[in-house]
């Protein structure tokens, strides 16, 4: 399959993408050529992209801030949530602390975390 070489022919694609876009919609015919470039060019952008601006995976506190954000709750309601003092949440939450693997497996399955994050691998 084609991919893209460099930056130059990168940002060439991307113009092109923008341009495709704002010229097909929802009622665009699948059949319609420029929606089939239009197809090809973001799954070459995808590929590049993944290569060159690879995004991280979240951290542990990160993710766990985050929950802490979307339920509105306070360090002390998550601590009690997940069976833990709220010294020890706020180690891990700043980093300064791992879970031990029992509070690995309630971080998880509680606040719904990948155990990938949890575990650091």
């Amino acid at each position: 399959m084609a991919q893209i070489k460099d930056e130059r022919q990168y940002q060439a694609i991307i113009k092109r993408v923008n341009e495709l876009f704002f010229e097909t919609d929802e009622n665009t015919p699948e059949s319609d050529p420029r929606l089939q470039e239009l197809d090809m060019l973001t799954t070459l952008v995808e590929e590049y992209e993944k290569e060159h601006f690879p995004i991280d995976a979240p951290t542990l506190p990160e993710t766990m801030s985050s929950r802490l954000a979307e339920k509105g709750w306070s360090q002390k309601e998550m601590a009690a949530a997940l069976g833990m003092t709220a010294p020890r949440l706020n180690a891990i939450l700043n980093g300064k602390a791992n879970p031990t693997f029992e509070q690995a497996r309630i971080i998880s399955s509680r606040l719904n975390i990948d155990p990938a994050i949890v575990l650091a691998v």
